[in-house]
């Protein structure tokens, strides 16, 4: 079953007991702009009781928000082998009171539609469609906004972000999806609240951001955070990136804000979400470490801005909650990204190791995009695509010809020396100046001696 299915299906139930129901939010918004909704919701004077007792028959329902009046209803035809499918149904309610900057401290079950949306967040996320007739019903004046490209907050725009501040980036990230523009009023109450963006759990922010880097505008997306002012309050290490002058003979596009906006414009829709934080984030060292030119010949330096900028990417993805894993790659990406300056002069063991990075064809794509984006000399990058090419998975990983057993069995004890034998072992077989066990034995008994 489909969504679209699992929602006529729930939106067939509820009318059969007397329920009204209609599609609501983004599913609307998207059929009206012809793209195929992700998910579904589900709009209904149906009472979470009377929502559960209807499906939980024949269906799984899951009471994730039953006391703010919501019901997830699941796939009764679900595959146990395949992702559980649902659909969120919402009785139709008025909230009252946002303590928390996200969760309505109460609410009140309402009989209408329009009562309903009052409570949305934007006018293009206030439609509800009927399925069956295909009737639109726009009471927030959603579709002259579809029409004419505006994000516009329901009723006070102020009222509307001070009960979940996350609508502030949310605003932000829709414009930039589709390319509209944000409603003066809108805008200025955003712009107002900025400051009270970080009362939003990191997670919630984490995942807004990496959204707005991966939909394929993320450098309008970023533009917009600037003009929200939402910038300094969410990655003020990124807002510091502007009015830092890079070298005129690397970098003629100019400044590092410049330099990194034009990298985002490359990142194609659907891009890895690491790549994603690791392109905005590769440079995050030169403001903390820029130095003027000293001297007639000096130029702009930012000396081991790459350390410091692989400290401040960890950071930022420890305060916006990142996975272990997805830290390590960011913070590797970061690392990195210099060392493709020096790879026509690396030794074949180091070239190769390099190489063995893991999900390497990140760092590579980092590497077209930054020289793309200033210098747009890809000489070092073909150098690579041409080793990648023409070099055998097993020249790069090969299966190791001198083991840690074997030193054990010629009498070296483990230690600092054991592991150092190890990889100088490694290096000489990277280098094709050993090719067999027989070769290792040799090689070692000529270099080392067991203590």
């Amino acid at each position: 079953m489909k969504a679209r299915d699992l929602a006529e299906h729930i939106f067939r139930t509820l009318k059969a007991a007397g329920h009204q129901a209609y599609f609501v939010g983004g599913s609307v918004r998207d059929l009206l702009l012809g793209r195929e909704p992700a998910d579904y919701d589900v709009a209904t004077d149906a009472t979470p009781d009377q929502v559960h007792d209807l499906f939980s028959q024949f269906s799984v329902v899951i009471g994730v928000g039953a006391k703010f009046g919501v019901q997830l209803v699941a796939d009764p035809e679900r595959n146990l082998d395949e992702p559980l499918l649902t659909v969120e149904v919402a009785t139709f309610r008025s909230d009252v009171g946002y303590s928390d900057g996200r969760h309505p401290d109460q609410v009140v079950y309402s009989s209408t539609p329009q009562e309903d949306v009052q409570r949305r967040d934007f006018t293009i996320n206030g439609l509800l469609l009927d399925p069956e007739t295909n009737e639109v019903l726009d009471f927030v004046g959603g579709r002259d906004d579809l029409r004419a490209g505006i994000i516009r907050a329901i009723g006070q725009p102020e009222a509307r972000f001070r009960e979940d501040k996350l609508r502030m980036l949310r605003a932000v990230r829709f414009a930039t999806r589709f390319g509209y523009t944000i409603e003066p009023e809108t805008l200025r109450a955003i712009q107002k609240l900025a400051p009270e963006i970080n009362q939003v759990s990191a997670e919630r922010l984490r995942d807004e951001l990496t959204k707005l880097l991966t939909e394929g505008a993320a450098r309008r997306g970023f533009e917009l955070l600037d003009e929200t002012r939402l910038l300094p309050e969410l990655l003020p290490e990124i807002s510091r990136m502007k009015g830092v002058q890079q070298p005129q003979q690397f970098h003629p596009e100019g400044d590092v804000w410049i330099h990194t906006l034009l990298m985002l414009e490359g990142l194609a829709a659907g891009c890895s979400p690491t790549l994603a934080w690791g392109v905005l984030l590769h440079d995050v060292g030169k403001p903390p470490t820029f130095t003027p030119p000293s001297g007639p010949n000096g130029r702009i330096r930012f000396d081991r801005h790459v350390e410091v900028g692989t400290v401040m990417a960890e950071e930022i993805c420890e305060r916006l909650r990142f996975s272990n894993d997805d830290t390590a790659q960011i913070a590797s990406l970061v690392a990195n990204h210099l060392r493709f300056k020096d790879v026509p002069q690396m030794k074949s063991s180091t070239l190769k190791r390099f190489v063995r990075l893991d999900r390497f064809e990140e760092h590579m794509e980092l590497h077209r995009l930054d020289c793309s984006s200033s210098h747009r000399n890809l000489e070092n990058y073909e150098f690579m695509r041409r080793f990648l090419a023409e070099t055998p998975p097993d020249k790069v990983r090969p299966v190791r010809v001198l083991t840690g057993d074997d030193l054990i069995g010629l009498g070296f004890r483990p230690g600092p020396e054991f592991k150092e034998i190890l990889h100088a072992a490694e290096d000489a077989q990277l280098e094709g100046g050993i090719n067999t066990h027989e070769d290792a034995l040799i090689w070692l008994r000529k270099n080392y001696q067991a203590q």
